[in-house]
């Protein structure tokens, strides 16, 4: 089988405010950090995982050029000022946020560090997650796992519900 080469690849979620528009937002603020987008998923709603009692969340995943990137972990400064210029506050883990921008996987490199883990190391146990991902690059290999995002989103244990998200079906509930 033959697998797509990773470029590198966001989750972006919010569950405050204008959801959507901080997806929006967001996805502003990683261009205008001179980073590339090649694609984005849809948008999916869905409830919130091992945490506190919160909003739903809206989520999707960006795909990132490879040959542009910057190091991981210029990469994820960047991500972490788009987060703040945002308003994310990180008063409770796993708490309500305005963004949320996570670093999945950047090519096939792995790191260790306090600021960053790759590939993420939840990404094989999150749906909402694996949902986008798998729509963008069914056949992406985990360069741990060493199994497809297909795979991985067959074989997940979380079963949480993870919805298509359209403003009129928000609008309904």
């Amino acid at each position: 089988m033959k697998t797509k080469i990773a470029n590198a690849y966001i989750s972006l979620g919010s569950n405050l405010g204008d959801r959507a528009g901080n997806l929006l937002l967001a996805v502003r603020g990683i261009m205008d950090s001179s980073l590339e987008i090649v694609q984005l998923s849809h948008i999916y709603e869905t409830v919130p995982i091992e945490t506190v009692s919160q909003p739903n969340f809206l989520n999707m995943v960006a795909e990132l050029r490879g040959s542009t990137l910057p190091s991981p972990e210029s990469l994820m400064a960047r991500l972490l000022r788009v987060e703040y210029s945002l308003g994310r506050t990180r008063d409770i883990p796993k708490g309500p946020r305005t963004i949320d921008l996570d670093l999945l996987l950047y090519q096939n490199e792995k790191r260790d560090t306090e600021l960053l883990k790759l590939p993420h190391p939840r990404l094989p146990f999150r749906r909402f997650v694996l949902v986008p991902l798998a729509e963008l690059s069914p056949q992406l290999l985990h360069p741990v796992l060493h199994k497809t995002v297909a795979e991985l989103l067959e074989e997940t244990s979380d079963r949480s519900a993870v919805h298509r998200w359209t403003p009129a079906r928000s609008a309904r509930q």
